[in-house]
């Protein structure tokens, strides 16, 4: 019998050993808690590399003790929909008080002065997925802010980018675009981890704030998720895979227009799509752009909830075959124009409030201003878009190495 043959591409690198903050906090057997009285913010993703969940793990821990809760968007067992308030509540495992993060109004964004009375500090456990406008960062920030005006310390328990720390892209959010989704001027795909922003978010914001990161450990800047050996755990309901996480910092965009981005099926963010665009002329317009890193085929979906629930959707799936070269916010520009140019007379963009700001297009608080927008309207390319982005993404990239930690 001959032996079988082995191709380089056959050949699968074996998972590196990573440590999460969480990981190494429990090596450490919570050396660095000791003492004091905490909240922990913290979701499904809080959990170490044997999937026990850090509220259990705190409330159990020798000299600490854990007095709340606090959930970001989407709730501390993840299981509300994007931009639904959540209460708060008793989690049943701890039997502690949980503090929602994420209400009906802007206030609730943030811990209250009376939610903090009593704690010596907070701990913020959560996989972030590497997006400016992923909330969750924006939840740590606003957390950092309260904890720094109640005078009490705060733990960043880190995590791997899952979609790499190298990479850098997409433009600069300019004051008046801030919203939930952009808090403060970072890249959408910013290449850093939640420890990073941390440091950043306490420099650049002048926080009077005692900060202690809790670093991962193995983890390098090139490794993506499938590399750690970490466990992937949603972040969110619409998050089920870190190629989700990939293509996000650019197909989030979609949700500033009336095109569904996949919310409602199994592949939410790489496939897209509304019952009125022909997917293969879609599919041929998009493969004229010659984007890097990423190939398309025509589909059709029926998305069980938000936008066209219940309707047959056409439209395309991204298949990155190249994530080094795929620059997701290219992508999505270039598949927002397509669609627009396919279909003017039905596109259009969103005008709702959106993430507790009205009066300015959802599309633009994404992009971080008007520019990208108004130049899809006046029939710009998405590369002609991109050289706008160049020293505004060199500017970033500059700006964020006095914060980085990892090599």
């Amino acid at each position: 019998m001959k032996a079988a043959r082995v191709t380089r591409a056959s050949v699968r690198r074996p998972a590196a050993v990573v440590a999460s903050g969480l990981d190494v906090l429990v090596g450490e057997r919570f050396r660095a808690l000791r003492g004091l009285r905490l909240g922990l913010v913290c979701n499904p993703t809080s959990v170490d590399r044997s999937l026990r969940h850090a509220a259990d793990l705190l409330a159990a821990a020798p000299g600490v003790k854990l007095s709340a809760l606090f959930g970001p968007e989407h709730g501390v067992r993840g299981d509300a929909q994007y931009m639904a308030a959540v209460g708060d509540e008793r989690d049943r495992r701890t039997g502690l008080p949980v503090h929602s993060l994420y209400g009906k109004t802007r206030d609730s964004l943030a811990p209250t002065p009376a939610q903090l009375d009593g704690l010596d500090g907070l701990v913020f456990d959560i996989q972030d997925v590497g997006a400016r406008y992923y909330t969750y960062q924006a939840t740590m920030m606003l957390c950092m802010e309260a904890a720094a005006r109640a005078r009490i310390r705060f733990f960043v328990l880190d995590r791997p980018n899952p979609i790499g720390g190298v990479a850098v892209e997409g433009p600069r959010l300019l004051p008046g675009f801030e919203s939930f989704c952009g808090l403060h001027d970072l890249a959408p795909r910013h290449g850093m981890t939640v420890g990073e922003l941390a440091e950043a978010f306490r420099v650049e914001r002048g926080f009077d704030l005692e900060l202690t990161v809790v670093e991962c450990r193995g983890w390098r800047r090139r490794m993506h998720q499938r590399e750690t050996g970490l466990p992937w755990v949603f972040p969110s309901p619409n998050m089920p895979t870190p190629e989700t996480a990939l293509v996000y910092p650019g197909m989030c965009l979609l949700e500033g227009t009336n095109l569904s981005e996949g919310r409602g099926t199994t592949r939410p963010f790489e496939v897209f799509g509304a019952p009125w665009l022909d997917p293969d002329h879609l599919v041929e317009a998009l493969g004229a752009e010659k984007l890097p890193g990423v190939r398309f085929r025509p589909v059709s979906f029926v998305p069980t909830f938000d936008k066209h629930r219940g309707q047959r959707c056409h439209g395309a799936e991204l298949h990155v075959v190249d994530r080094e070269a795929f620059r997701p916010f290219l992508v999505a520009v270039a598949c927002v124009a397509a669609a627009r140019a396919l279909a003017p007379a039905e596109f259009r963009w969103r005008t709702e409030a959106y993430e507790f700001v009205e009066g300015i297009p959802a599309f633009d608080l994404l992009c971080g201003s008007s520019r990208e927008r108004e130049g899809i309207e006046r029939g710009v390319s998405a590369r002609g878009l991109a050289r706008a982005w160049v020293p505004e993404e060199r500017a970033f990239a500059r700006r964020r190495m006095g914060y980085l930690r990892y090599i």
